[in-house]
């Protein structure tokens, strides 16, 4: 895939002209900084970040909701229009194949968000399994913008006041500035913030509209990743991955009481049976007791012995210090345990902690 070239976002000139820094990710070329990882994560935790997550992919499903709620770990029935649900994508063994979003915008469809970089892969597989029942329509002529920050609020006021009245994990359909968007409410930072899903041909000038506010700032993937490691939230490929299972990844909340009860999803009897009996290796945030961060990849030992690997790391500018999360054998994934972390050969002290290492802050109503 190398030689591939890149495919570039809506807004790809208005990062250049911004000044952003560049690189590849999952086959896009998307901006790592604009004035540095520090400050544009400070400013989102402080003010609103905007951040370009166009690369995303997008879709929309008519029919049965059944053939869809067939491969995921959500109960869709409950899922009532204007409502948004975090869920996950399952292979027949239960492993995650992706985490993704589906909301109920309007009455008649479904609204998927899934990961960039296995899109193509997480759409084939749904139109295999739906038939008839259902139909997926990729929506690539979309694109995603991600405000975030406690002025996020504030900010929208003045574009889409409607847009206020929604709460954490909500939807909907509205007029912003004069483009016709769909919103929801939610965050990848832990932060308070909206979604924001709009033409690929007016992206560019509602990113304008919305960087023309002083507290506005635009946010590149640097910070992306710290503000999200902070708020405790996998990432796909890296935290989670076919190998592994939403119990050891600490989302056996994502599995709908209502599913479990039916043991109707993928990989239901495994699943169940590691939530009776625990599984072998648990999902656990860890705090390193020197500045030297732990990055993918780390083994981690406890008592001169390897019991897991590092899955996310890096500095946490909120935190202070260094943090990481990774997955150890279930009998030490007890917050206080004492664990090394081997970073550049040499045994780094470190303590599992809960997650999130930053409290979220999601509006979810006065």
């Amino acid at each position: 895939m190398a030689d591939q070239p890149l495919h570039r976002t809506p807004l790809f000139d208005l990062h250049v002209e911004l000044g952003a820094k560049m690189v590849p990710f999952a086959g896009y070329e998307m901006p790592v900084q604009f004035e540095g990882v520090m400050g544009e994560h400070n400013h989102t935790r402080e003010k609103a970040g905007l951040f370009d997550v166009s690369h995303m992919g997008q879709a929309r499903v008519t029919g049965e909701a059944g053939a869809l709620e067939a491969l995921i770990t959500a109960d869709l029935s409950a899922l009532e229009t204007g409502q948004q649900k975090y869920t996950l994508l399952l292979n027949d063994e239960g492993g995650i194949m992706d985490d993704l979003m589906v909301s109920r915008p309007e009455e008649d469809f479904l609204f998927l968000v899934v990961n960039a970089a296995v899109k193509g892969q997480d759409f084939a597989h749904m139109r295999d399994r739906f038939g008839r029942r259902a139909e997926l329509i990729e929506l690539d002529d979309r694109a995603l913008l991600a405000l975030q920050g406690p002025m996020a609020k504030d900010v929208m006021t003045e574009l889409c006041p409607q847009a206020n009245g929604m709460t954490f994990m909500t939807a909907g359909r509205f007029d912003m500035a004069g483009h016709d968007v769909f919103i929801s409410r939610s965050g990848y930072t832990g932060e308070d913030g909206f979604e924001i899903s709009v033409s690929a041909a007016e992206a560019d000038a509602l990113a304008r509209k919305l960087l023309a506010d002083e507290r506005v700032a635009p946010i590149g993937l640097g910070a992306r990743d710290s503000l999200r490691l902070e708020a405790g939230l996998c990432l796909y490929g890296h935290d989670m991955d076919e190998t592994t299972t939403p119990v050891e990844a600490g989302l056996t909340w994502a599995v709908a009481k209502s599913r479990r009860e039916r043991a109707d999803f993928p990989g239901a009897r495994r699943i169940l049976k590691q939530i009776e009996d625990k599984p072998e290796k648990n999902r656990v945030g860890l705090a390193l007791k020197d500045r030297a961060p732990a990055r993918e990849g780390t083994e981690i030992h406890h008592e001169g012995e390897p019991v897991g690997v590092v899955t996310s790391g890096g500095f946490g500018p909120t935190v202070g210090g260094p943090i990481a999360m990774g997955y150890v054998r279930t009998d030490l994934a007890v917050p206080g345990t004492s664990v090394d972390l081997m970073v550049r050969g040499k045994a780094r002290e470190a303590e599992v902690v809960k997650t999130p290492f930053s409290a979220h802050r999601f509006f979810r109503g006065s």
